[in-house]
């Protein structure tokens, strides 16, 4: 009998956390695209606005921009895998997100407000896939 009622407890929280899976995976895709037209842009105009200080990790502007380019593809392609829930798309976007996170930290010199955001989506994305668990407990 207390075993049901465990089981009973357990899936609320699992409902949640499925939820909040596939809600990252939407994050991540968004991040994806987020990341590719920041890239676009960083290309195409290869110039900044506002001059900040010196840097200690300065690349070129179309050098960062191809940067998240390619970063952008990989998380929407990333995002779209963890749909389905498989095991290796987990595991591959809290990576992939953790890379998206050190690499919008050195982008923060360039545009601060952009970067901050697209690491709180990374961070909150990271936090619902590694808690969900798609494995009920019985």
């Amino acid at each position: 009998m207390s075993e049901n009622v465990r089981v009973e407890q357990n899936r609320p929280h699992q409902g949640f956390s499925a939820g909040t899976s596939i809600a990252a995976a939407i994050v991540l895709i968004t991040v994806g695209i987020l990341q590719l037209l920041q890239g676009i842009a960083a290309v195409a105009e290869n110039e900044v606005f506002v001059v900040g200080i010196e840097y200690a990790y300065k690349f070129d502007f179309t050098t960062w921009g191809w940067i998240h380019i390619v970063l952008g593809v990989i998380i929407a392609l990333v995002g779209i895998a963890l749909l389905t829930g498989a095991t290796w798309a987990r595991v591959v976007a809290i990576a992939i997100a953790a890379l998206s996170i050190v690499a919008n930290f050195l982008w923060l010199p360039y545009y601060p407000w952009w970067s901050v955001l697209i690491i709180a989506l990374n961070v909150v994305a990271i936090w619902a896939i590694a808690t969900w668990n798609p494995r009920p407990n019985y």
